[in-house]
């Protein structure tokens, strides 16, 4: 048996001094480690969270209680009488099979009644829409959005929010009332990054005129489509009549617009008509995603009209013959400008609340996953502001966009009129809008009365940007939900 050595004092203190290093090693690598682990935790959003329970109060200098504050009334509460009889009736069945794309060929996705787009929904003002939604095989549930239209928060659509996803082999159906007139679309608020981009959208008129043109910009797969077909399109028109092109960008970026063989004027936006609109030449109009704008021309004698969607093989031909075909001009319509002002039917001096809006973008965890996140005010969801009002506030908002992005800030149950854009005053027709494009380094002033009482989500209509987080609330005090996201039925309300 050889016998034990003994290491002496030099061998002690080696042994000793590589301890110490070893100790210094493990305790720099927990410096570097505690932190990350910290703010990783710190990133998870819980699996079961309700709206009540997100983010921060913002009362925007108002106070702090409105009247109902001591009763808290249900989303649910809020809604069409049950005894109105529907004065229109859709039935939609939602599925998970491919799309043909005429002129392309088939691509995996989404579809309503075997189609995408859906079926368009038309209504007169003042009637009650009724729309059963079926999920026949949509694996991650669906919903219905009514994109533009204002109506009572138990009807919004939002899974997690105002009800729950309708898993396959489930129905729910929806009732509100068309009280604006004007052109919108409905699509999935259940995992909606993914179920709009492949499919799940239509459009939704209400009270359209005979000849209307309705275009729907839809991209599948990097295939940019009008109603679901690519290249060129035709529509036909009588020489010398006016037709009202009601354009809808449901892509996830911003589209310009414009005509080509004679002059239009933006008749609309969002629904909203403008005020006594000037006739427009080589000018383009920009389509905010989840935006809609509406043209008007007159189809000339002799020829017909093209209409260009940002570019590209696919355009829509108004009328009978051969159509001038130029490229995007470089001159856009100013909608801070364009029109003539009249009344707001609200007094932005007079606000109650008034709230900033500051996009950002940093570094870090979001749901555990490093990358760069979008934050609100300095935050991350679901750590962002809440905004909160009460019924009949006239709110002021400050919309600050220094993300490096661009962003199409959304607002359910309401529209809101630009007041500025960079510190230069709107002077045109009122600029109502429910979906407003906001470039990096913009700051936009808006205001609106709130007047709907629910809990409304507000933002980015990039909805993968949303699905990273860039969504809040305006919330009305006394006003509750009892939908969560996450739980039973894999809530994902983006």
């Amino acid at each position: 048996m050889p016998e034990a050595t003994d290491p002496g004092p030099g061998g002690s203190r080696a042994t000793a001094g590589s301890r110490r290093r070893l100790l210094l090693a493990l305790a720099a690598t927990l410096a570097i480690l505690a932190p990350i682990g910290f703010f990783w935790q710190q990133s998870l959003v819980p699996g079961d969270l309700s709206p009540m329970d997100m983010g921060y109060a913002d009362f925007g200098g108002g106070p702090v209680a409105g009247e109902h504050a001591g009763h808290q009334r249900d989303l649910a509460s809020f809604s069409v009488p049950a005894d109105r009889k529907a004065d229109v009736l859709f039935e939609l069945i939602a599925r998970k099979e491919p799309i043909t794309i005429e002129g392309r060929g088939p691509v995996d996705g989404y579809t309503l009644n075997h189609t995408s787009p859906g079926p368009r929904i038309t209504a007169r003002q003042g009637q009650l829409i009724q729309v059963t939604l079926h999920n026949e095989s949509v694996p991650d549930g669906v919903t219905l959005h009514w994109h533009g239209v204002d109506v009572p928060p138990s009807e919004d659509g939002v899974a997690g929010v105002t009800q729950d996803s309708v898993l396959p082999g489930q129905s729910h159906v929806y009732k509100f009332v068309a009280v604006d007139a004007g052109t919108y679309w409905y699509h999935s608020h259940q995992v909606s990054h993914e179920q709009v981009a492949k499919g799940l959208f239509g459009a939704l008129v209400v009270s359209p005129a005979a000849g209307d043109v309705v275009a729907a910009v839809h991209t599948y797969d990097k295939v940019r489509t009008v109603n679901g077909q690519y290249g060129e399109r035709r529509v036909d028109a009588a020489p010398g009549s006016e037709v009202r092109v009601r354009l809808i960008n449901t892509d996830n970026g911003p589209m310009a617009a414009w005509v080509d063989g004679t002059p239009y004027r933006v008749a609309a936006v969002d629904g909203t008509d403008v005020n006594q609109p000037p006739v427009v030449e080589n000018k383009s109009v920009l389509v905010t995603a989840g935006g809609r704008i509406d043209l008007k021309l007159t189809v000339p004698r002799g020829s017909a009209v093209r209409i260009g969607l940002g570019g590209g093989p696919t355009t829509l031909v108004i009328g009978a013959g051969d159509a001038p075909q130029g490229p995007e001009p470089r001159e856009r319509v100013d909608l801070l400008s364009y029109g003539v002002p009249k009344a707001l039917g609200l007094d932005p001096a007079k606000a109650t609340r008034h709230f900033e809006y500051r996009i950002g973008r940093r570094p870090g965890f979001f749901d555990g996953r490093p990358g760069l996140w979008w934050t609100i005010n300095g935050h991350q969801l679901p750590k962002v502001p809440m905004f909160m009002v009460a019924d009949g506030d006239v709110v002021r908002m400050t919309v600050r966009n220094e993300s490096g992005q661009v962003h199409p800030m959304h607002l359910h149950g309401h529209h809101v009129v630009v007041l500025s854009r960079d510190g230069v005053a709107a002077t045109g027709s009122p600029w109502w809008v429910d979906s407003l494009n906001v470039e990096d380094h913009e700051t936009y002033e808006i205001a609106f009365v709130a007047d709907n009482p629910g809990i409304w989500m507000d933002h980015c209509h990039n909805l993968q940007h949303a699905a990273q987080g860039l969504v809040t609330h305006l919330m009305y005090v006394g006003v509750g939900t009892t939908f969560h996201s996450g739980g039973a039925h894999h809530n994902k309300p983006e």
